[in-house]
């Protein structure tokens, strides 16, 4: 259109100022590219009715990075609709009864449908959990609002998936590692833990922890809530000597132990025998 218009040339669309995203496509070469810009890139090409979903549509829900500028854009289709949409974008037929949503200049999957469309299609079970703790915690969607949705699934691909990802999600974890641990344990045949439990003494507030047993006073906490800075170890020491004053033990959990789930289960298994024991000799 701006070579048409006589704003540029053909010769000056392909110099170094000018990045080509699709065909007929360039952006300011200076730009970064993100998923973002190359939802617009697409866009600019979508045949009427399409709009996005899935991660790209996550994306315009103003999810912050859950998608990479390597990532498929996910576009939906109207039924019957032809497009050739070259590479780089993910193209899924559209749902009966699905109505899309306009979210800025763009049609996209309601909030709703975006985060079920995004359970069907995980790979996993954990990944699928994985995206709706996500999802919930980035506030896009309440879990409620998508086990409603999801219950109403007829026979389709990634139903059951959906279904299970839905019951053992919480919407509370605030990294993806916190939702592994949980399910870890769960897949250990461990009781579920509750996440962010609030812990106090009688000088009020003390933590929140990841994940707790309140009954035996154990907190398990992910590695990325204890850091190295003078300050901030000087203030998670207080935390700790609180926690212990107040009766509580605090397993710290690390990348590598996820890596290593049967050890690290037992070592949750042995530490609840041992405050159980404890507990009932009092």
């Amino acid at each position: 259109m701006a070579v048409r218009q006589g704003l540029l040339t053909k010769k000056q669309l392909r110099s170094a100022a000018w990045r080509r995203l699709r065909q007929d496509v360039y952006v300011d070469a200076a730009l970064p590219v993100t998923h973002r810009l190359l939802i617009s890139a697409v866009g600019l090409t979508l045949p009427v009715g399409a709009g996005f979903t899935g991660r790209s549509a996550a994306t315009l829900w103003g999810v912050p990075d859950i998608a990479t500028p390597d990532d498929p854009i996910d576009v939906i289709l109207p039924a019957g609709t032809r497009w050739n949409p070259g590479p780089g974008v993910r193209v899924r037929s559209m749902p009966r009864g699905r109505q899309l949503v306009r979210r800025g200049r763009w049609l996209c999957a309601s909030r709703v449908d975006t985060a079920v469309d995004l359970v069907r299609w995980a790979g996993t079970v954990e990944e699928a959990v994985v995206l709706l703790d996500r999802l919930c915690h980035e506030g896009m969607v309440r879990l409620e609002d998508v086990r409603a949705a999801v219950g109403t699934l007829g026979p389709c691909w990634g139903s059951a998936r959906a279904r299970r990802a839905t019951d053992l999600a919480d919407g509370l974890a605030e990294s993806p590692q916190e939702t592994r641990l949980r399910l870890l344990l769960l897949r250990n045949g461990l009781p579920p833990p509750v996440a962010q439990f609030r812990i106090y003494d009688d000088e009020g507030f003390v933590a929140r922890t990841d994940l707790a047993y309140p009954e035996l006073k154990i907190a398990i906490e992910y590695d990325g809530l204890w850091h190295a800075e003078r300050q901030a170890f000087l203030s998670d020491r207080r935390r700790l000597n609180r926690l212990v004053a107040a009766g509580w033990v605090v397993l710290h959990v690390t990348a590598d132990d996820l890596r290593h789930p049967e050890q690290l289960a037992a070592r949750v298994r042995t530490l609840r025998a041992e405050r159980s024991a404890t507990k009932d000799a009092r």
